[in-house]
């Protein structure tokens, strides 16, 4: 199983260090920042010592970054008010408590024991007691009732800096580390964290416009996330199953994030089209008959709007199985590869038979792989892809299929198509025969596949590589 919990701590401790973005030079600097801050700040807010130098932290940050400490960006100025005094008022009243419903309570004055911060929309409020300790909560207005919140909030205020950074930051492994390290009280649910102690922990700034894109890049990641959680579980008990469902995910265009710099998968095909055509009048493909139009009744899911769905062989050179005439057998000579040569999801060479160079070489181009494409079996065990990751020359019996490459679309995304339950329920439908069912090749071709921009593909390819490692 995938530990969510772990990423998400990692994700943020990465983008606070600046390794989740791109520092950019039309961004500025965030020292420049920091003056502004300084020159706005109100009066009764302006910090004693603001000193913290980068080379105090435990890590490098970016040169246009700045390190400073909470209390010197801090434009909070503490103001207190006591509901009880206007008992028939109504507040939003933020408290520790309420925290998990991500919405505040709305209270009469008289239902609210003690004097409260006012708060003002756009607060980040740090909670100061164990053992919640780790909440943090950015204050959004609910309605047009006067904001307070409990005096377990510490609060952070600053239109200069953008809220959701901040809640990250202080949600980060390394703000936490500060929080817990200077506790007061007796132990347990009685500690609290220091603020005069707090007020020296250090801040990382970026420029307002590299935080932005910090919080975009760690919600997009976030999400992927939530995914991988609902996923898990749902198919606690079965990690085929949630490989499964991630691969469905991905294929579906809900594990990435759709970008107009991707351009169309239209484009894309017609640039595919080109290729094969180019490669047709060099000799090097044969020409094919067109295969039939994709009716809307035969597409299984929706996909996103710039994607387009095509049929196997229009984004492949060729896709053709193996000699079907048996070829004879010899000692020594050229692999031969039989499905049981793949049956454990790799190419074997282990126990391979053998056939003579003179067969070898008697074979059309269409069916002899080469690294880079896929092979995919289509009798008795159907419906395993196998990328060719070996430049080891081989030929393969009428029971295995060859998908030849193109360089427009991603092997790995495709793999990752092929793996699929929806593709295995199309060979499923289409098998033919008993003892051993077998797909035939001309269904084959035929088989439906979602395509994104090349783009999309190689970040689908990667991050399903990447969570789909974790399961293995």
């Amino acid at each position: 199983m995938i530990d969510t919990k772990a990423l998400r701590s990692r994700i943020l401790d990465l983008a606070i260090q600046g390794k989740l973005t791109e520092q950019l030079p039309s961004d500025g600097t965030a020292e420049d920042l920091y003056q502004q801050i300084q020159a706005e700040k109100p009066k009764g807010s302006k910090a004693k010592n603001s000193s913290t130098t980068s080379s105090q932290l435990p890590f490098d940050i970016p040169s246009n970054w700045y390190s400073c400490t909470f209390d010197s960006i801090n434009g909070f100025v503490p103001k207190t008010t006591n509901p009880l005094n206007n008992r028939d008022a109504t507040y939003e009243l933020y408290s520790v408590p309420n925290y998990p419903l991500k919405k505040p309570e709305i209270l009469k004055g008289g239902d609210i024991g003690s004097a409260k911060q006012l708060l003002q929309e756009n607060d980040v409020l740090v909670c100061k007691i164990n053992p919640r300790i780790n909440r943090v909560w950015i204050v959004t207005r609910h309605t047009d009732h006067t904001i307070i919140g409990s005096s377990e909030w510490i609060t952070f205020r600053n239109n200069h800096i953008d809220s959701q950074y901040l809640c990250y930051y202080f949600q980060s492994p390394f703000f936490r580390t500060y929080m817990q390290s200077n506790l007061s009280g007796v132990g347990g649910s009685l500690t609290r964290a220091k603020p005069e102690f707090v007020k020296q922990y250090p801040i990382i700034l970026p420029p307002l416009a590299e935080q932005k894109r910090i919080v975009v890049r760690v919600e997009e990641i976030f999400r992927l996330l939530d995914i991988i959680d609902e996923a898990q579980e749902k198919y606690a008990a079965d990690a085929e199953s949630l490989k499964a469902k991630l691969i469905t995910l991905g294929i579906q265009g809900r594990l990435t994030e759709q970008l107009e710099s991707d351009g169309t998968a239209e484009e894309l095909y017609q640039q595919i089209q080109a290729e094969k055509q180019r490669l047709i009048k060099e000799g090097k493909i044969k020409k094919e008959k067109p295969l039939p139009e994709i009716k809307p009744d035969e597409v299984p899911f929706e996909i996103p709007k710039n994607w387009k769905w095509v049929r196997l062989n229009e984004i492949c050179k060729s896709v053709m199985d193996g000699d079907h005439q048996p070829p004879p057998q010899t000692t020594e000579g050229m692999p031969f590869i039989v499905i049981s040569n793949l049956s454990n999801g790799t190419l074997d060479f282990s126990n391979t038979r053998h056939v003579s160079k003179e067969y070898f070489d008697s074979l059309s181009n269409e069916r002899i792989a080469e690294q880079g494409d896929i092979l995919f079996t289509v009798t008795g065990s159907f419906g395993i892809p196998i990328k060719v990751e070996t430049d080891q020359q081989f030929c393969f019996q009428r029971h295995i299929a060859l998908l030849k490459q193109l360089d427009s679309v991603n092997t790995n995304y495709l793999l990752h198509v092929l793996k699929s339950e929806f593709v295995y329920k199309q060979c499923d439908d289409v098998a033919l025969g008993v003892a051993q069912r077998t797909v035939g090749i001309k269904p084959l071709r035929s088989f439906l596949i979602p395509l994104p921009p090349l783009a999309e593909q190689k970040r689908i390819a990667d991050k399903l590589d990447e969570v789909l490692s974790v399961l293995l």
